[in-house]
């Protein structure tokens, strides 16, 4: 395990946030990291935006389009991460798309990232049954590939948490990415079969966006991850938006702690 990733989880239940990078431009994305860190984020998520995100609702969707739009690419990220990481050293993970570390190259991707200080990589659509050809570069460099499990993989769970590296992405809903007034899953169970497989981190995503529901959420796990809720705030208040991003952190935070 990436020793950044298991230090995440280790002052209590962590709180992740995710924002997608070039939204609204690279400079803000480099201001919200700060304002994240500073506000008690324990582990952040950065978006690589890609034309065809099928794991995101229509929030996240839309980042990515005005991402790209924007001008935004694979290595002006990496440059990005250079200048975040002359300033934090919190524990950073890229979420993006087989497709994007393919088309820059797998290992030249992996190799990449991990030599500019990223500890994780999640690559929402990449199978279980898939993911060796990923894994093993992320082994070679010392970078996690995190795993999900969604409510559907019952008999695959334990499976899956054996090879899991870093912490277990639980998927709290069915569908794609957004918020939701309602989590109705048992995320207590899901953790219960990852922990009885393997003693990883369980942190929930997909759906949470209030300071109760990640409480909820943190007490039947080891972390809550928000991501269309920050964006939508990105969204709203455009180059304007990281005071209202580190407030909803600092209070998204605080909802963790209680959880």
């Amino acid at each position: 395990m990436n020793k950044k990733i298991a230090e995440a989880f280790e002052n209590g239940k962590a709180f992740i946030p995710f924002v997608t990078c070039g939204d609204p431009s690279l400079e803000v994305t480099e201001q919200l990291v700060y304002a994240m860190a500073e506000a008690g984020a324990d582990l952040i998520e950065l978006g690589i935006p890609f034309s065809d995100p099928t794991a995101e609702g229509p929030v996240i969707q839309a980042a990515n389009v005005r991402a790209l739009a924007g001008g935004v690419t694979t290595d002006k990220i990496f440059d990005l991460v250079v200048r975040i990481r002359q300033k934090t050293d919190i524990p950073m993970v890229f979420m993006t798309y087989a497709n994007v570390v393919y088309s820059y190259g797998t290992e030249r991707f992996i190799a990449k990232a991990a030599e500019i200080g990223m500890n994780g990589l999640i690559l929402p659509d990449v199978p279980f049954e898939e993911k060796k050809e990923f894994d093993s570069v992320c082994k070679a460099y010392g970078l996690d590939l995190i795993s999900l499990i969604a409510p559907t993989s019952h008999e695959r769970i334990t499976r899956i948490a054996k090879e899991a590296e870093g912490f277990v992405y639980c998927v709290s809903s069915l569908g794609v990415t957004g918020m939701r007034s309602s989590i109705t899953t048992d995320i207590g169970a899901m953790v219960s079969l990852v922990k009885a497989a393997k003693d990883i981190p369980c942190a929930v995503g997909f759906g949470i966006s209030t300071p109760e529901q990640a409480g909820e959420m943190a007490a039947k796990s080891d972390g809550a991850i928000v991501g269309s809720a920050i964006v939508k705030l990105c969204e709203k208040y455009g180059a304007d938006c990281v005071p209202h991003v580190k407030e909803y952190v600092a209070a998204m935070k605080e909802g963790v702690r209680k959880g």
